[in-house]
């Protein structure tokens, strides 16, 4: 039985951001207010995209960058500004 590689990339979209979850050629797509919603959105998206799939790996990325996500993530969850990157 094979996982279903899933990623879900996240990018800023004005004041709000974007997120693109792709699997296996299918690509579906979102906004939301703040990366937390965005976060929410990519999970119903994943649900979406993987069902009937009971084996699946979700990555998420920041604009390709998975630690980048991360930080930006574990910083919003805990009410802290994201590090600024340049």
């Amino acid at each position: 039985m094979s996982t279903l590689t899933i990623t879900a990339n996240y990018r800023r979209h004005g004041d709000d951001w974007a997120v693109i979850v792709r699997a296996g050629g299918e690509e579906l797509d979102a906004t939301a207010p703040g990366l937390i919603a965005a976060r929410l959105a990519a999970d119903q998206l994943v649900d979406e995209i993987a069902a009937g799939s009971s084996r699946r790996a979700v990555v998420h990325l920041l604009d390709g960058d998975a630690l980048a996500f991360s930080v930006a993530y574990l910083h919003t969850r805990a009410g802290l500004a994201p590090p600024v990157t340049g």
